[in-house]
């Protein structure tokens, strides 16, 4: 059920280990493909390496803040890491990083020559850029993706950034320069908090924040994509379980990428999402990844597509959780009140928005015509 084809690229399944300092060398490589990853990606590659400063990684319940910038490796060093991540097979994928396309196209050639099955091009460093990322300029990203697909004959991926007022439009780039596919989204530039007691940021300087923190904005990027542009997606961003990974799928994604939960659970995670995936296509007999994809994107509508319609919250017969009011104290309509153990809904004054059936622990509340 697992397996599927993506770039080209014939995969076990899915479920790929993304470009980071979780998959910095060969061995740690390996060990992603070991653990059953479909494909893993290198952390990304430059020309000149840089010095890593600390702290760099900080996290909490929600997600983390990495200012980790690029590999440490320098690209000739790439061919003994890649003949060690391959040893016993596996699809790699190699992530690179430059400001020109020339550099690129520099970087990929000897990646493909070292052995990568594929290129993902990361064009947008939450750390050393203002919010005008390259990711954001259409024009650029076709240059790059052009010299790039020029110089090599493996698949060319682009990795696109949540700060761009049009992703469709670098999306179409990617495709019009002859990329192979597209994914998205790398990590968002944030601040993860402050220490109140020292005044201080968790760390000392803005950085590409990851988890559950961005996977709404990167469901939403790749339902935007699958949409406007026919090209293959990876999907990204706070994947960290089966069910996360089958919604980026139903929203048009063809494979997806694990980082974070791979960082803070270690890469038995892979298993667990991929058993997760498998239990759930038999499930509900679900013969092929490709049967899944873009599954939901019909029922996605545009605001302008949306119609009035007078629906009510209604209670269900499930009993309340004892001493719970959330539902009676959210109400922002005044509309539930609690008497003995269950609720009422004065339907005179419910505007059918929805949030109660989101609030209530016990899933008493539903909302219908």
């Amino acid at each position: 059920m697992l397996t599927t084809n993506f770039l080209g690229l014939n995969l076990d399944n899915p479920v790929m280990v993304a470009a980071g300092p979780w998959n910095r060398d060969g061995a740690s490589l390996h060990e992603s493909i070991a653990a059953g990853a479909g494909a893993v990606v290198t952390e990304s590659i430059v020309s000149d390496t840089m010095l890593d400063v600390g702290p760099r990684i900080a996290c909490d319940e929600n997600g983390a803040q990495n200012i980790r910038l690029y590999s440490d490796i320098q690209i000739e060093g790439w061919e003994r890491e890649i003949e060690i991540a391959k040893a016993d097979g596996g699809v790699l994928i190699g992530s690179i990083s430059a400001h020109t396309p020339s550099e690129l196209a520099y970087l990929a050639s000897k990646l493909e020559k070292y052995g990568a099955d594929a290129i993902e091009l990361s064009v947008s460093n939450p750390m050393l850029e203002s919010l005008e990322v390259v990711a954001s300029h259409a024009d650029v990203i076709y240059e790059m993706t052009k010299a790039v697909v020029a110089a090599v004959k493996i698949p060319v991926m682009v990795k696109l950034s949540q700060n761009t007022t049009n992703i469709s439009k670098v999306a179409k780039a990617v495709k019009e320069a002859g990329g192979s596919g597209v994914s998205a989204i790398n990590t968002v530039r944030g601040i993860l908090g402050v220490d109140l007691q020292t005044a201080r940021p968790v760390l000392s300087t803005y950085g590409g924040v990851s988890g559950d923190y961005i996977r709404p904005m990167a469901l939403a990027s790749v339902a935007t994509i699958a949409q406007t542009v026919d090209i293959p997606i990876s999907g990204i961003g706070g994947i960290s379980s089966a069910k996360h990974a089958l919604e980026f799928l139903m929203l048009g994604a063809s494979t997806v990428q694990v980082g974070t939960a791979v960082m803070l659970r270690g890469k038995g995670v892979i298993r667990e999402i991929l058993d997760g995936m498998k239990a759930w296509g038999e499930e509900n007999e679900t013969g092929s990844i490709p049967s899944i994809c873009g599954r939901a994107l019909s029922n996605l509508k545009s605001f302008d597509e949306m119609r009035y319609e007078p629906f009510v919250s209604t209670v269900t017969g499930v009993p309340c959780e004892e001493h719970c009011r959330r539902c009676v104290d959210t109400c922002m309509y005044g509309a539930i009140a609690k008497a003995e153990k269950t609720v009422h809904v004065d339907r005179t004054k419910c505007m059918g928005c929805g949030l109660c059936t989101f609030i209530c622990p016990a899933g008493k509340l539903s909302l219908g015509l």
